[in-house]
């Protein structure tokens, strides 16, 4: 397997990345249509923690942890790690010294669709970390692969510099040239929900509040009292 390092690729712009960062991934995927979402199979080994950064992408073989290497040289200030395989890896390609160096550059977290390992000591580094698996087993440098190039995890393409954010409902990745327009449609829904839970705090209820009584009505859903349901023979 050939492979290429790109260097220097366009990101997106540092406010609109801060700007993301003060919503969830929730919030992020319900703002771009419920799209960007990498799947429930990346899981966070911290809780209680939200990243924002540009995403250094690496595509590596299984087992095979070289391109990470390659990868650090290509990493800085405010970049998430995105790394991905050709084919399904549960090995730990990702441990306690990659992060030490990619915490010294200036990288918010990793997220990687393969298995990670070091887990208590990634913790006790701040280190955040969102991957498929975790594992003990050992991986080997042997085979080239590429960096920075566009990469595919839940049938999601991440570009390099794409905004990826992270939090303990998974991960999201937005194209870079919508990271603004994102932002903005994160803030509305923000703002909705704010005046829905103040709604909610008074004692309306959602099926008003979201005119989800006509819906009922319209699928032929009915309201009946207990003594007249079971005097229709339906089961109780």
């Amino acid at each position: 397997m050939s492979g290429v390092i790109v260097t220097g690729p366009p990101k997106a712009h540092g406010e609109d990345v801060e700007a993301l960062a003060g919503h969830s991934v929730a919030t992020v995927h319900e703002a771009m249509g419920r799209t960007g979402l990498l799947g429930p199979g990346l899981r966070p080994i911290q809780q209680d923690t939200r990243i924002a950064g540009t995403a250094v992408t690496v595509l590596s073989r299984p087992g095979d942890n070289l391109m990470i290497h390659a990868a650090v040289e290509q990493c800085g200030e405010g970049d998430v790690l995105v790394v991905t395989t050709t084919s399904p890896s549960t090995d730990g390609m990702f441990g306690e010294l990659f992060a030490t160096a990619l915490r010294q550059r200036g990288v918010r977290g990793l997220v990687i669709n393969a298995g990670i390992r070091d887990t208590a000591e990634l913790r006790a580094l701040g280190f955040p970390a969102w991957a498929a698996a975790v594992s003990a087993q050992g991986t080997v440098k042997a085979t080239g692969g590429s960096v920075n190039v566009p990469i595919a995890i839940g049938g999601q393409v991440i570009r390099p510099g794409d905004v990826i954010l992270a939090d303990d409902d998974g991960v999201v990745v937005v194209p870079r040239e919508r990271a603004r327009r994102t932002a903005e449609a994160a803030e509305a829904r923000e703002r909705k929900e704010a005046a829905g839970r103040a709604a909610f705090l008074d004692g309306q209820l959602s099926l008003d509040r979201y005119g989800l009584r006509e819906k009922l009505a319209q699928l032929g859903v009915t309201c009946t009292s207990y003594e007249d349901h079971l005097r229709s023979g339906e089961p109780s």
